[in-house]
């Protein structure tokens, strides 16, 4: 096992890339993108180009698209650094690199070819995948024994698509979708439902609301609408009626990366908490020289050291299931950085006292990003159920 805890060289160089990547790109930019009206224009297109400069945006493509191959260890160390200067960036990345991973694996010759080569150019290519309705959202996790309102109908050479999805990660910017649909309409979503790869210009699909977050607002999330929406049989993904089965082999990084996204707000808050700390004077000394606020870093600090061992050993073993995977690392993993996240961020708010509460500080924005991951990527209560269903199955 040591592998998760030994940094090579390779991971620092690429780290090295990403952390001046943050300094340079996603830092100076954020407050301002997080505190614009309208949402869709918290989101950055500079940031995306300047990713794709570095070679950021395709990492976890093979090298014979140009890409750096990176495993799923390397990738969630990225994840977090790029969470650390700000969630939203870091969560579309994260969406983009999980999900070019997944169609290496998933997507045929054919589809990958006349994929991956175009995703790999585009300066602006970004992925998205559609599963969450109005009406379906943790219940696919479970699953709930009830079909998707997204439905699919046979027509000759492909499928009539009509329905929405929402809250989509990426939904207005993304060149390139992965959409699970209802195409048996007797059975429930987990085993009558079909993964379609879905190309942005479709006749028949459209952007609808970009949802006006409370967090993590440098991503954007977005309505998929499809209205009479042709999607030919040649972008089935997997086989008919068992689209769950790519989510089941291909998706068991997912909750690890979103727990890496979170898990960067932490590092962010707990770094704040110790440098107000340091320079704060109260009752005549520094805050970091009183016994409880050393405790409580001392505990934040903790909290986020044993949140990233469970992630760097859920992507470890997501690579290298011979070794001891589980299935609970696709629930947990996420659900500990998550509430770690939360509970550093209200600390360092309270260590801020009334200097936190003020915008300018900086601390309520990281308070806002925490809270996304408790629900984003499945509701935490949601995964623990998913988590005990695995454990006491039998």
């Amino acid at each position: 096992m040591e592998p998760m805890f030994i940094r090579t060289r390779e991971q620092q160089a690429i780290l090295d890339t990403v952390r001046r990547f943050v300094e340079h790109q996603v830092l100076p930019r954020a407050a301002a993108l997080d505190a614009r009206q309208d949402p869709a224009e918290c989101y950055s297109w500079e940031i995306v180009e300047r990713a794709h400069e570095v070679g950021l945006r395709t990492m976890t493509l093979g090298r014979e698209y140009g890409g750096l191959g990176t495993d799923s260890l390397t990738t969630a160390m990225v994840i977090e650094e790029l969470g650390r200067g700000d969630l939203g960036v870091s969560v579309i990345f994260a969406q983009t690199l999980k999900i070019a991973q997944i169609m290496q694996k998933a997507l045929n010759e054919e589809q990958r070819g006349r994929v991956l080569p175009a995703f790999a150019r585009d300066p602006r290519g970004m992925l998205a995948i559609g599963i969450t309705e109005p009406d379906h959202a943790s219940d696919y996790l479970l699953p709930h024994p009830t079909p998707f309102s997204t439905r699919g109908v046979k027509t000759a050479g492909g499928w009539i698509v009509n329905g929405m999805k929402h809250f989509i990660s990426n939904g207005n910017r993304a060149s390139h979708y992965l959409v699970f649909v209802q195409t048996e309409k007797d059975r429930p979503l987990a085993r009558g439902s079909t993964c379609f790869l879905l190309e942005r210009d479709r006749p028949g699909f459209t952007i609808g609301l970009v949802h006006d977050k409370m967090g993590e607002r440098l991503a954007n999330n977005a309505e998929l609408v499809f209205q009479d929406c042709v999607i030919p049989d040649a972008n089935v993904v997997g086989a008919v009626g068992h689209g769950f089965d790519v989510l089941a082999e291909f998706f068991p990084q997912s909750n690890a990366y979103a727990g890496a996204s979170v898990l960067g707000v932490a590092v962010a808050a707990y770094e704040k908490a110790v440098q107000w700390a340091r320079v704060r004077v109260q009752g005549g000394r520094p805050l970091i020289e009183h016994d409880g606020v050393r405790a409580q870093l001392a505990e934040m600090r903790m909290l986020i050291d044993a949140s990233r061992s469970y992630i760097h050993r859920a992507c470890w073993l997501a690579d290298h299931q011979e070794h001891g995977w589980d299935r609970t690392l696709g629930a947990l993993p996420k659900v500990m950085a998550s509430q770690a996240a939360w509970k550093v961020a209200t600390w360092c708010l309270e260590i801020h006292g009334g200097h936190g509460y003020m915008r300018e500080a900086g601390v309520e924005k990281l308070v806002r990003d925490a809270a996304a991951f408790l629900h984003s990527d499945g509701a935490n209560r949601t995964l623990f159920l998913k988590a005990a269903n695995f454990m006491f199955a039998e």
